[in-house]
């Protein structure tokens, strides 16, 4: 079976965690960087992901995370917290951070900063976080397929009260809304639900080719 197949069929939403068997900070690197380097509208990346190992936390937030033990269990739990809203500040810094890495004059990449602002900057409060929470959803697709292909298991979860993760983590004060956690780790074995079969439509139902 081709790899990226495979390593698709292989993961699924874990529901129990080995809470003896930690991510290697070697590989934590990896899916880190994976992350860092995922697509976002404009490029603009309006959010802050937070890489969560202290126990205490992790106790704190599992009673606001529906009592779930991957929050507990997983050697990591990352959170993605999304810009609940934002000002020209975040065109104008992607814009110096692209001359920079480039080497273009910040003159020269006016009118682009100027048509990001023209669509961006008008848009209700509730229409920006809206758009920014849609924008962790494309990292965290490209978190969990990374952590496939090392066999790193992984439970995307939105079963959390987000304004009590706020508050735990102090978000608020931030300017950040806790968007969707993924506990990464290992599949503790008595973890039955890793011997199911994976239930999906079928590409007649899912496809139209036009």
């Amino acid at each position: 079976m081709n790899s990226i197949i495979e390593n698709r069929t292989w993961r699924y939403a874990t529901k129990k965690f080995d809470n003896t068997k930690k991510v290697s900070e070697e590989d934590l690197a990896l899916l880190i960087e994976a992350t860092r380097l995922s697509s976002s509208s404009y490029g603009l990346q309006p959010y802050h992901i937070f890489v969560i190992t202290d126990q205490e936390i992790k106790d704190k937030l599992r009673p606001v995370s529906w009592n779930q033990s991957q929050i507990t269990d997983a050697s990591h739990i990352i959170v993605f917290a999304n810009k609940t809203d934002f000002g020209p500040e975040l065109m104008d810094d992607y814009l110096k951070n692209v001359s920079e890495t480039r080497n273009i004059s910040e003159e020269g990449l006016k009118g682009y900063g100027d048509f990001m602002k023209s669509k961006l900057l008008d848009l209700s409060l509730e229409s920006k976080a809206n758009w920014t929470e849609k924008q962790t959803y494309i990292a965290l697709g490209n978190l969990m397929q990374a952590a496939a292909e090392l066999k790193i298991d992984t439970c995307p979860m939105e079963g959390f009260e987000a304004d009590k993760y706020n508050t735990i983590l102090g978000l608020s004060e931030k300017n950040l809304n806790a968007s969707v956690a993924l506990p990464i780790g290992y599949r503790s074995v008595e973890d039955e639900t890793q011997h199911y079969a994976k239930v999906r439509q079928s590409k007649e139902e899912l496809f139209t080719y036009i």
